[in-house]
């Protein structure tokens, strides 16, 4: 695919298009994440703070079947702009955290597509798409968040892989991730994410390149922020930023990694051979 299949103009005609989604927050959600996550799926009482990222769980639109593309995602040009590339990542983001979204309440989020980049990266053409999401109780706004997605042309043969820069050697914390199908497939149920390269085995391997399932970046995004969490007892969480750097597959452990940096936790995922595979900052007070 080249540069002239991008229509610059044409695609930053979405720039601005908004989305509003409404949601009474019910507590089975927070049950099925703490078990997906190996959690005591404990009672979740009513007015019980939807843990950080969780909010994941919610706000997702049904989709129908008939609606959906090749890879399993709801078919582009209606609120995200029609990208003609077919690899979607989740590249990363930032959510600042105000208060929490309660059970029982009802929030809505506010959705805007704020910016769209083109790029000529190492392996051919990127896109780059940044979606501003604002969660609201009444007109409290409770957090805030920066998503930024990439769309890259799938992979040629004989084409290498861009090698990640090596992770960091100096954690104070570290835990070791051995993924499993089922763990990938029930967050992606949990999250109602239709797409393909975390469940399709055959789909990941013979259209898009890959050598496994590949688990979910916001999947290690939380369970970074989790092992922040448990080495900052009593420390409340201003924002969380991540970018990812490669992805990460079921068919090799992972390790997650973390040290303290001045007031904040600097985090990292890093793949079986020491690479990079995410970077993330937690701002704490």
């Amino acid at each position: 695919m080249n540069q002239n299949n991008l229509d610059t103009d044409f695609l930053r005609q979405w720039i601005g298009k908004q989305e509003t989604v409404e949601e009474t927050i019910s507590a089975e959600p927070l049950r099925r994440m703490r078990a997906t996550l190996d959690l005591a799926p404990e009672a979740i009482t009513e007015g019980a703070g939807v843990p950080p990222l969780w909010h994941w769980a919610y706000f997702l639109k049904p989709v129908r079947a008939s609606e959906l593309g090749r890879d399993g995602h709801a078919e582009l040009g209606d609120f995200m702009p029609p990208v003609p590339l077919p690899r979607r990542m989740w590249a990363g983001g930032k959510v600042t955290f105000n208060a929490a979204i309660r059970v029982g309440e009802t929030a809505r989020r506010e959705s805007t597509v704020r910016d769209i980049k083109l790029k000529q990266g190492r392996t051919g053409e990127l896109c780059f798409v940044e979606v501003e999401h604002r969660f609201f109780v009444g007109t409290e706004m409770r957090l805030s968040e920066i998503h930024n997605l990439v769309y890259r042309d799938i992979k040629q043969p004989g084409e290498d892989d861009v090698l990640p820069p090596e992770a960091p050697k100096d954690a104070q914390w570290t835990r070791q991730v051995i993924p499993n199908a089922t763990q990938l497939f029930r967050y992606s149920a949990l999250t109602f994410n239709g797409h393909r390269i975390h469940y399709d085995l055959e789909f990941c391997r013979q259209q898009e390149g890959y050598p496994g399932l590949v688990f979910h970046g916001p999947l290690t995004a939380t369970l970074l922020l989790q092992l922040a969490s448990e080495n900052n007892p009593g420390k409340v969480l201003a924002a969380y930023e991540f970018r990812a750097y490669s992805p990460l597959f079921d068919n090799a452990p992972f390790t997650l990694n973390g040290k303290m940096d001045g007031a904040n936790a600097e985090m990292w995922a890093s793949n079986a051979d020491g690479r990079l595979a995410m970077k993330a900052t937690v701002e704490l007070s």
